[in-house]
């Protein structure tokens, strides 16, 4: 069974603690700059919380970033606010990235993340007081990059009741009923 806003599942009275894993609004922009760093160029985040990679093998990019808490929307309309772009995530890149300065917006979408308000990591693994109900959430953000990880851990732990190749036993829910959160700076 695959959920979004699952969060809303964890307030049933036979699982307790409430899951702290809510909906974000999160801007994507699609740029292109001529003389940009060229499709090579890694993912790259600002210490502002803006970033952007190469999209596809031209001069095309995409880019958002993190909001500051004053801006972070959890709101449902899925309409894009290109004052974020003009106001905070163009000058940013452009001091990080000169040949940006004459950047040319091509595109911009907005969706919903599953933050994790604890921790802003991924939940992962069995309730600890429902062994049948199985976590996967709470990682946007990061969760391109984790989702080879969290679906091989996920598919050992339901075939074998445990992790083999990746122990990610850490991630779990009870970290959230310990309060013993694990952080990570610069999640996009």
């Amino acid at each position: 069974m695959c959920l979004f806003n699952s969060h809303s599942l964890t307030h049933l009275p036979s699982i307790y603690t409430p899951l702290s894993s809510i909906i974000k609004k999160r801007y994507i922009f699609v740029f292109e700059s001529l003389n940009g760093p060229g499709p090579l160029a890694p993912l790259f985040v600002d210490i502002t919380g803006v970033y952007f990679r190469p999209d596809g093998l031209g001069n095309t990019y995409i880019c958002g970033c993190s909001p500051n808490e004053e801006n972070d929307k959890s709101e449902d309309n899925l309409e894009v606010d290109y004052s974020v772009f003009e106001e905070q995530i163009w000058p940013a890149l452009a001091k990080r990235i000169p040949s940006f300065e004459s950047l040319k917006l091509k595109n911009a979408w907005c969706g919903f993340y599953d933050y994790n308000y604890f921790d802003q990591n991924l939940i992962i693994g069995p309730h600890p007081q429902q062994k049948n109900f199985i976590f996967a959430n709470g990682s946007s953000g990061h969760g391109l990059q984790h989702a080879p990880a969290i679906g091989r851990a996920i598919s050992e732990y339901m075939t074998d009741f445990k992790y083999k190749s990746i122990d990610l036993s850490r991630f779990g829910f009870q970290r959230i009923v310990n309060n013993t959160p694990i952080f990570e700076p610069m999640i996009v």
